[in-house]
């Protein structure tokens, strides 16, 4: 029997990674897709459509076919190989066309529409009536009203979409791991930390370069690099490796995937009735529509760039002191960036890095999340795993009662791509009157141990577990009826808010003394350690606003263009980020071509999420700061008014509910110090 179809005979019905071979991947989703259409063949056949039998059944419909497919697909993301991407693009063609099937099928959208055309006489709740919402919009965003021949054409622009954006991410992953500067002269290494030397002979090791250094395209390897190596001609060969990903002309080449993505778009949603892609996917977001994503971002602009132009100026001025530098290069910043960091403030990443050991760092968000929402996380060898570096947790909450199943997967490997994620295994929602809970999972690419230290993270390590985990919050607190609007199920620009605000605590001192101790004394964070965090947290800031703007910016360029008159990738991206350029761009780079969230991720016209999610963050963490960081009341609020509701409600109905009044960026413009 296949393990993928059988019933899970596991701890919670967990995934049997251990049972599971690649090669019963296809049969389970050829027999997942059959017994999906046997479920939509029954909701037709219902002679007198009604919310449950149509509108509630359809949620619950494909239930197999979904946990197959998410296990999969995390796999690619996480674990993959040849094998597992070859089955990608045979696989990802098939869920496309399931999923036409369902959407474009006449019979059933009857069905749907005549539930829908009686929504005011049905009595329905609040959320239910947002599930009909949605499934109708659903019906008709993708292609039900079209006729015959439009939604036959529908059909093969979705399975080319499917399958482009899969080879858009394997030509980077592809990048990423081809790439490695080895290094055999130990004076190259000037300036970086014995620890970055060890792990970078580590990694030498691990690759067949005995006695030798190996830099690689890795968070992990890149960054340390890039802040901390004198050596200025090395700084620019990787700096030139990582941002000419994917652009040079060879068989990895995206650029012109990018062109046919953006056209397929662009023909998809003029068949639909809209005339840029960003319209289509603005409608149904916070945002509405491209001009006020615009509008936000130019406004944050004017804020921003006075502040990012004196910091780079004082940043020039500085290079040119301490070494005589005529001319500031993109891949000088995070060198100068640093030392500049250290003289204002008298802290830098190996300083603070001692004292965030990967195992009492996640203590330490474990810890936090008891506190404000009383969950406890249990460590559970039970649970089986899909490779040995992933961790699973047992969640359980206040009252000792089983919450959700937590996995985490931490350090970088040839089959992870780059970056930080949340994703999940199975849904929550309420199944014959049982609340099935959610299996989360979350996947970074941190320092590795080596064979004298352990997995020391560098604090913006330390930020992205707490963002992170801020998002797994989001699905194991997760509480509705329906898997469709539960956790993360909610408006792209809504999505970051619970991450981003559970990064406010790594700077509390209430926090920090609860987890940041010295791996080797013990001793707790000094004081002054933490203020110089706070103090320095404002560092070039307005830099940072104008590098996320400018992706935002660049990202609605792509999607609210005719693709017809995006003839050259280069000039184009040049262009669209001409006016957040503070540095004098390099001829030879190019961001597009690895832009993953925009052209293979969910992020398409959506990118402008992260700063819109900022002005959520700031404003309700400025509640707990009034109230307490950890004051029950207040996280008791978030809790039922933000993480468990997910997409019940619209999110400023959710956020006006906790915050009491409509957001305002005052407290974000404060918080990063830009009034």
């Amino acid at each position: 029997m296949n393990p993928l179809l059988e019933e899970f005979n596991t701890p919670f019905q967990t995934p049997p990674f251990e049972k599971i071979k690649t090669e019963d991947f296809l049969p389970a989703i050829e027999e997942a897709i059959k017994l999906s259409k046997k479920e939509v063949e029954k909701i037709k056949a219902n002679p007198t459509p009604t919310f449950e039998n149509t509108i509630e059944a359809m949620d619950n419909a494909g239930e197999k076919l979904s946990v197959v497919a998410s296990i999969f697909f995390n796999l690619n993301s996480a674990e993959t190989n040849d094998e597992i991407q070859k089955l990608a693009r045979e696989i990802s063609p098939l869920l496309t066309a399931h999923s036409n099937d369902i959407l474009l099928d006449k019979d059933l959208f009857e069905k749907v529409n005549a539930v829908y055309s009686k929504k005011s006489e049905l009595s329905l709740d609040e959320e239910q009536e947002m599930l009909l919402t949605k499934t109708y919009k659903s019906f008709i965003r993708n292609g039900a009203n079209l006729n015959e021949e439009d939604k036959t054409k529908l059909r093969e622009i979705d399975k080319e979409l499917s399958q482009l954006s899969l080879q858009f991410g394997e030509n980077v992953l592809a990048e990423t791991n081809k790439y490695e500067m080895v290094i055999d002269q130990e004076a190259q290494l000037e300036g970086l930390p014995d620890s970055i030397k060890e792990a970078s002979a580590h990694t030498a090791s691990e690759k067949g370069h005995d006695g030798k250094w190996v830099f690689d395209l890795s968070f992990p390897s890149y960054v340390p690099f890039m802040t901390y190596a004198k050596n200025r001609e090395l700084r620019k060969e990787l700096f030139i490796a990582y941002n000419t990903k994917a652009s040079k002309g060879d068989d990895l080449d995206n650029k012109e995937i990018i062109k046919q993505l953006l056209k397929l778009k662009n023909d998809r949603i003029k068949l639909l009735g809209y005339d840029k892609y960003a319209s289509f996917v603005l409608e149904e977001r916070m945002a509405k529509s491209p001009e006020s994503v615009l509008n936000f971002l130019n406004e944050l602009m004017v804020k921003a760039k006075p502040f990012a132009e004196r910091e780079v100026a004082e940043l020039t001025e500085f290079a040119k002191k301490l070494d005589g530098l005529d001319k500031l290069e993109k891949w000088d910043f995070a060198y100068y960036a640093e030392k500049l960091k250290k003289e204002k403030y008298a802290v830098d990443d190996e300083l603070l890095r001692p004292y965030f050991e990967l195992k009492s760092t996640v203590k330490g968000v474990f810890t936090t999340a008891e506190k404000l929402f009383g969950i406890t996380f249990r460590e559970n060898k039970d649970i089986q795993v899909y490779h040995p570096d992933v961790t699973a947790y047992e969640v359980l909450d206040g009252k000792g009662n089983h919450m959700a199943v937590f996995y985490a997967d931490f350090f970088p490997r040839a089959g992870k791509r780059n970056g930080a994620w949340m994703t999940s295994y199975r849904g929550q929602k309420v199944k014959a009157g049982k609340n099935q809970r959610p299996h989360v999972s979350i996947v970074c690419n941190f320092t590795k141990p080596t064979k004298t230290k352990p997995s020391l993270l560098t604090f913006n390590e330390v930020t992205t577990l707490f963002h992170e985990f801020g998002h797994a919050l989001h699905g194991m607190l997760a509480d509705t009826k329906y898997e469709s609007l539960s956790g993360t199920s909610v408006y792209w620009d809504f999505v970051e808010l619970p991450s981003q605000i559970f990064e406010n605590w790594c700077y509390e001192k209430e926090c920090l003394d609860l987890f940041a101790k010295h791996y080797e004394t013990g001793e707790r964070i000094p004081e002054e350690l933490i203020e110089k965090i706070k103090a320095s947290s404002n560092f070039h800031q307005g830099y940072q606003t104008i590098r996320q703007i400018s992706f935002g910016l660049l990202d609605m360029a792509y999607h609210s263009t005719n693709p017809n008159e995006i003839t050259d990738i280069p000039s184009f991206e040049k262009q669209a980020m001409s006016q957040t350029e503070l540095l004098q761009p390099v001829e030879s780079t190019l961001m597009s071509t690895s832009f993953s969230h925009i052209f293979q991720g969910g992020y398409a016209a959506g990118y402008y999420s992260y700063k819109w999610a900022e002005v959520l963050d700031a404003d309700a963490f400025e509640l707990f700061q009034e109230k307490g960081i950890f004051n029950n009341e207040v996280a008791k609020s978030f809790q039922e008014n933000i993480l468990s509701k997910g997409g019940s409600r619209h999110p400023l109905d959710l956020y006006k509910q906790f915050r009491g009044r409509e957001p305002k960026p005052d407290a974000l413009l404060r918080r990063a110090g830009l009034v």
